[in-house]
């Protein structure tokens, strides 16, 4: 028989910002026992990763990783970090990210003429069978290696959630995304535990 461990999962019956908190506080028990270094966090504004900051001082490396300039082609504005929450961020001394791809909005027919389906878009939409905020957690984890702020191949926690706040933390092995399906194990994505996640998922069209 292998050897059996038990964890606690925080799950939320729907998605969204009210769950920022619980996850924050599954996330803090999670460091006191995993090991892990590394908190990746999903953040438009800042004010999300300026909470885990407040709360996970001194416990793991933070990094906060905003919306991409790609945003611009939504019709919303860019950059999103709001200066009050950047400060406050770069005082915790949280590694802020914004200058960076989106990476399942990276295939050269995401805006074309043509209606093909690409790699990304099928990873994407398998990844939101797990929830919103499970795409956006594995998205920041890939942008974070794939930009050169985390090393490749080792455990981290990434935070992600449903339009606004936390409401999904899991712990997976950060790749770079050509190397999600890689012919070596050793270099796949893993997401390895669940720490918190809804219930209820929140879809988009």
């Amino acid at each position: 028989m292998s050897k059996m461990v038990k964890r606690q999962v925080y799950y939320f019956d729907e998605a969204g910002e009210q769950n920022t908190q619980g996850v924050i506080e599954a996330v803090s028990h999670r460091l006191e026992v995993a090991g892990i270094k590394q908190v990746i966090i999903a953040s438009t504004s800042g004010e999300t990763a300026v909470a885990f900051a407040r709360s996970l001082k001194g416990k793991a490396e933070l990094f906060c990783v905003s919306e991409a300039p790609y945003r611009r082609e939504w019709g919303e504005e860019w950059p999103c970090l709001k200066q009050e929450f950047r400060q406050e961020l770069e005082s915790f001394g949280v590694t802020i990210m914004e200058k960076v791809p989106y990476i399942f909005h990276s295939s050269v027919v995401e805006a074309a003429r043509w209606s093909d389906t690409s790699p990304e878009r099928l990873v994407k939409e398998t990844l939101y069978c797990f929830g919103q905020g499970m795409k956006v957690a594995v998205d920041v984890a890939l942008t974070a290696v794939s930009c050169g702020y985390v090393a490749p191949y080792q455990d981290v926690i990434g935070v992600g959630g449903s339009g606004k706040g936390a409401d999904t933390a899991i712990i997976l092995r950060a790749t770079y995304p050509a190397s999600l399906f890689d012919k070596d194990p050793a270099k796949r994505l893993e997401i390895k535990e669940i720490i918190a996640m809804p219930i209820a998922k929140k879809w988009w069209d």
